[in-house]
């Protein structure tokens, strides 16, 4: 089991400002998220926040852990050592369809709501950056950090760099880093590139940029056609374009892709707690905005777009009420 940083949360503090008496049952939800560094981190810390601030007093409130990332987020709820995950779709999909690094179905989740693009970064020292695309770790043949053992940056980087016909062991050297780690050692000139897939403005990367220098680092970009390839096996990658500007020095809009994350829920928990938590989040975006810039993605219009798998069936009692449509696909049968 990887080692997790455990975020806590002044629950008793919450507890005696609201006072809620000794007698009464408080269930603490574990959310995992990911490594610092990226977004599924501050996002996860902020929905605990929310969680406590708000629902301590009705006997609900949140622990915001760190992990590897969505690969280990989904053991972690398989093993009930999580409640609820913030995973990759391409994570949710495999596990769920049984498909990829999962030889068979893993239906003990569902879905609560769709959160933002998860998109990728694939940054290199500009000096081995021929090209701009990420056709240039085709044949680099330098040490290149593919995410954490396990993690949902290593999965998804993988999946990406074989369905271009880039090898991780022959093309690039993998080195196995958390986001942060991955920054320090590109400046420090020990790697020559990462793959930090999150939301826009990723810390990691703009401490990169503002350390390395914009003209020391590029973000590869990626074509249509790539683009196509990638998502070929699963239906979960889209393009996605960072705007000039996003990161210090950045002049020119990076043409990269990106997939959908969210949030899910382990089967078991009473779906009572599911639907007064969506409820929570969706009436109190603002609180979350302050936290977090990709947080603005989390929006009632697109609650449900892109998920891969099945709504907990407090989430869609919640959605339906406010007159959102539920497909078939997503429904519990």
């Amino acid at each position: 089991m990887y080692k997790r940083l455990v975020v806590f949360f002044s629950i008793f503090l919450f507890l005696a400002t609201f006072g809620v008496s000794k007698s009464f049952a408080t269930r603490n939800y574990i959310i995992a998220t990911a490594t610092p560094g990226g977004t599924y981190y501050p996002v996860g810390v902020a929905i605990a926040t929310l969680i406590n601030m708000k629902l301590a007093k009705k006997g609900i409130t949140a622990t915001a852990i760190t992990s590897a990332g969505s690969g280990e987020n989904v053991q972690l709820l398989k093993n009930k050592e999580a409640d609820f995950a913030i995973l990759q779709g391409l994570f949710g999909s495999m596990a769920y369809n049984g498909k990829g690094v999962y030889k068979k179905p893993q239906k003990y989740f569902y879905s609560v709501t769709s959160l933002w693009p998860n998109v990728e970064h694939f940054s290199l020292l500009s000096k081995y950056a021929k090209t701009g695309n990420i056709m240039d770790l085709k044949g680099l043949h330098k040490r290149f950090s593919i995410g954490k053992r396990g993690s949902g940056t290593e999965g998804s980087g993988k999946t990406i760099l074989s369905a271009l016909g880039i090898k991780v062991g022959k093309d690039i050297k993998p080195v196995y880093l958390g986001y942060n780690a991955s920054a320090d050692a590109m400046i420090n000139g020990r790697i020559v590139g990462a793959n930090t897939p999150a939301g826009p403005p990723v810390a990691a990367i703009v401490r990169l940029f503002a350390r390395a220098g914009a003209d020391k680092v590029k973000v590869l970009n990626f074509t249509d056609a790539q683009l196509k390839k990638i998502d070929s096996n699963y239906d979960v990658w889209f393009r996605y374009v960072i705007k000039p500007g996003t990161y210090p020095g950045q002049k020119k809009a990076i043409n990269t892709i990106a997939q959908p994350n969210f949030l899910a829920v382990r089967k078991g928990l009473p779906q009572k707690d599911v639907y007064t938590i969506v409820k929570t989040i969706y009436e109190n975006l603002p609180f979350l905005h302050n936290i977090h810039k990709a947080t603005y993605y989390i929006k009632l219009n697109s609650a449900i777009s892109g998920l891969p798998v099945p709504l907990a069936k407090g989430a869609a009692k919640y959605y339906e009420e406010q007159g959102i449509k539920i497909p078939n696909k997503l429904l519990i049968k």
